[in-house]
């Protein structure tokens, strides 16, 4: 079973930075290794539906934005750790969520990796707060 573990998250003020990191253990229930699985956030708001933010695909690496964060915020990846970080600079308060690590194998098989419902793992989510 693939786990995914967030951290990083905070109170920062606007314009502020903030790094998040999601560390992956273990395997698919197909029995893919998490190095061979792609990685994305969310985050979620009280009151409003998971967003996509972000996704990173382990196959040439290539990087994909939601409009609200593309040119604040990068995803990387360092597979010695099993870890891909999600940078966070020029923050605003309508940054402040919940953020939400999550994992699949066919999220980009329909083209629909900004749907929650295409990945299969997800971590417990870590705060980020950010005031003006």
């Amino acid at each position: 079973q693939v786990q995914l573990k967030e951290s990083g998250g905070g109170s920062v003020q606007a314009g502020g930075s903030l790094k998040l990191s999601c560390v992956a253990s273990g395997r698919t229930v197909d029995d893919v290794p998490v190095n061979n699985v792609h990685i994305g956030w969310f985050r979620q708001s009280p009151g409003k539906e998971r967003e996509f933010v972000s996704v990173l695909s382990w196959i040439g690496r290539s990087t994909y934005y939601s409009n609200s964060v593309r040119d604040r915020f990068t995803i990387s990846r360092d597979d010695a750790k099993n870890t891909v970080y999600l940078h966070m600079n020029s923050l605003k308060p309508e940054d402040t969520a919940v953020y939400y690590c999550a994992a699949g194998v066919r999220i980009f098989n329909r083209g629909k990796y900004y749907d929650p419902g295409e990945y299969e793992y997800w971590g417990q989510g870590t705060q980020v707060t950010v005031s003006s």
